[in-house]
Formats: C-alpha cells, structure tokens, sequence
C-alpha cells in the first residue's frame, strides 16, 4: 500500500482546497512554534518561571509568546493567579494535541543530529521503581558511562509507572509488561520471589512448612504505590495462588521489608535480586521453597520508534548484556523445603 503523503502541485496551492476548506498546512503556520513550545514549557514546568529557565529565555518573553498564541487562537490557555499557573480545559486539550506532536519533531531534530555529530551523545532520562534501581541499575551505569562519556544520565527512582510523554522517559524498569501498544517491552531477567526469614528467626520461632501456617507467623506486608497490600504468591499442586497472611508490620519500601527480616523480625516474599546474595551468605533462609511461584520477568520498557536514536540504542544494548550476567536466581541453587 502507497502511504506517501501528496501535497498538491505549487499551482494548486492556496488557502483554500477546492472543496473550500482551509488547507491544514497554511493554517498552521498561522499559529507561532514558538508560542506553542512555550505553551508546552509553562504546562510541563506549571510555572512561566521554570519555564523561562528551562527555555533559557526570559520570563517576558514567554509570558509574550503565550499570550500571541491565546490571540492567535481565541482561547485562554491558562488561569494565572499571583500563586499558580493552571491549565484551562481549552489549555488542557491543546496540551494532549500538541505535546506528541512536538515530542516527534524534537526526537527527528536529535536523531539527525546524532548522524551528523557521530558518536551517541545527549541526555537520558531513565525511570525505575527504588529497589531494583538501586541493586540492579545503579551499578551497571558506572560502566555505560565509561564506554559513552558524552551521554548524561539520570534515574529517576519511584514506584508509580513511568508516564513516558509527561515526564519525558527515555527507558523505564518495570516487574511485568505494560499494557500499552505504543510501548516495547523487553524481557530483562527473570523475576523469582522469595519468602525468607533470618536464621535467628527461623531458630526462635521455626518456619512455615505449608502456605496455611503463614497465618502462625510474623508476617512483613509491602503496600505498593497505588495503597494496595501486595499479595503473596505460591504455586500449589500446578496452580497459582495469591495469598495474603495477617501482617505484624507493613512498609511501602522493599528495603525496609528487607531491613526488618535481616533483624528477626518476621517473614516477607521479596524479589530475588534484593535477597539472592543474602541468601547465599546464608544471612537469609529460605522457606516455602516449593511453592514458589512461576518466575516473571523484570522488563525494558521504551517508547514504539521506527528508528531509536544511538543514545537509547546503546543504553539498552549495554544494560541488557550486563543484567543477563548477573546470578540472580537463587532457587536454581537451592534445596527446597520438604513439603509435609
């Protein structure tokens, strides 16, 4: 199928079609880039300040460039106080029309760029939830900054999903896929989770030998981002189960669960990249271990690009490698628990 758009001949071109309507690519240009791009600015940063700072240009000027794409388009596109700057419904439907639109001409700007100029080079912005980022992907940036030195990095650690448009994400780290056609998403590695105590625990007070007994035990809940209790997972007689044990302590933060355990204080299920080396130290034990569930995957999420630009190419070849490497998976190793 030919998907080749055809503008007509210059002949032919004027303000209206010949079916009278106003041609799109005239009418465009009516509206100012840069009104629209400091639009987009002061939406983003919520304040014509930041806006100004981050467009390196004075605040005045923003507040004109504004203020001529308003007249330009009859409409009010914020509402301004001495204390806020908030969007107008017009401001906001303007808002989600243009921000993909001007996300394309940017990235087309920045891949050429990065034909012309050669080696990968620019600034990535990289999202994952605290836990894996800081055990996982922290590490491996030492080295992807050794190899490309003209590339900035920075990681943002949060356990909300990545809004990869609004807060302008490159590549996000995520435990399952995302349910999104515009987004790629790569398997990394495996996802084991673990249930485990400390040895002084398991001494003091024994462990679980059957998913029920749970319910005996000081259990350690994880609350995640959205305020839901996460529940446990097991795999009993060939199927997936979800249980969630009475709690004696709950944390919305992996590494104070982790922190708990190591100190006696109960039993949690945690991912076996936070555990694996503790498990193998022997500072953790292992319970449940046949019941553990079906592995999942911790996955590489990037936004849908016919071309991606050098920068991300080379981030994700290089995290993808180094990730692999690593021994994670702990129950490969490991004697499981008898069931009774």
């Amino acid at each position: 199928m030919d998907t080749t758009t055809h503008f007509p001949a210059p002949k032919d071109r004027g303000r209206h079609s010949a079916v009278g309507v106003a041609d799109p690519l005239a009418g465009s240009f009516i509206t100012s880039y840069a009104g629209v791009i400091a639009f987009l600015a002061v939406a983003d940063e919520g304040s014509f300040s930041r806006a100004s700072d981050r467009l390196g240009i004075g605040r005045s000027a923003v507040s004109r460039s504004v203020q001529k794409l308003e007249a330009q388009l009859d409409a009010r596109l914020f509402h301004r106080t001495t204390r806020s700057t908030a969007l107008t419904r017009e401001g906001e439907l303007f808002y989600r029309n243009c921000q993909p639109g001007v996300a394309r001409i940017v990235q087309a700007l920045e891949d050429l760029r990065e034909l012309r100029d050669g080696p990968p080079r620019g600034h990535l912005r990289i999202h994952s939830n605290p836990g894996f980022g800081r055990k996982v992907i922290a590490p491996l940036l030492h080295g992807f900054h050794a190899l490309y030195p003209d590339i900035t990095l920075e990681l943002l650690l949060d356990d909300r999903p990545a809004d990869f448009t609004v807060d302008r994400i490159d590549v996000s780290f995520r435990d399952g896929r995302m349910e999104d056609s515009d987004i790629v998403a790569r398997q990394l590695i495996p996802m084991q989770m673990i249930t485990c105590a400390s040895p002084a625990y398991a001494e003091a007070k024994g462990l679980p030998r059957r998913v029920d007994e749970l319910a005996g035990h000081r259990c350690i809940n994880y609350r995640t981002a959205t305020g839901r209790i996460r529940e446990w997972e097991f795999k009993i007689d060939g199927y997936a189960k979800r249980h969630l044990p009475p709690a004696q302590h709950t944390f919305n933060d992996l590494d104070l669960i982790l922190q708990a355990v190591l100190h006696g204080q109960g039993i949690a299920q945690l991912p076996a990249y936070l555990v694996c080396e503790l498990v193998k130290s022997r500072k953790l034990t292992v319970c449940l271990a046949q019941h553990a569930p079906d592995d999942g995957g911790h996955y590489l999420c990037y936004l849908s690009r016919k071309q991606l630009p050098a920068r991300i190419r080379v981030f994700i070849d290089h995290v993808t490698e180094q990730a692999r490497s690593l021994d994670l998976q702990c129950l490969t190793t490991l004697a499981t628990t008898p069931s009774t």
